[in-house]
């Protein structure tokens, strides 16, 4: 059992070069879900496709949240239960 095991992880400006860097890093632990926070809905849905056809086994670990980190109720929203964060 690691570190990770079955925990919570957000990526603030998940849908970046240094969020999917983390994303594809963490998909090969066994981290219980992921959370993409940013504010783009477009290559958020991008994501969401490529993953459920390149690794349709860990795709669903992924969960996306539509927000922006100066806001902070949509922030509060998408933290609740993470366990740790890649801002």
């Amino acid at each position: 059992m690691g570190l990770f095991t079955n925990k919570i992880l957000m990526i603030s400006g998940g849908t970046g070069s240094f969020g999917n860097a983390v994303l594809n890093r963490f998909l090969r632990t066994d981290i219980g879900e992921i959370r993409i926070f940013s504010r783009d809905e477009k290559k958020q849905d991008d994501m969401r496709h490529d993953f459920q056809a390149r690794m349709p086994e860990v795709a669903n670990k992924i969960k996306f949240y539509i927000g922006d980190v100066r806001n902070k109720s949509t922030l509060k929203y998408a933290m609740k239960g993470v366990n740790f964060v890649f801002h």
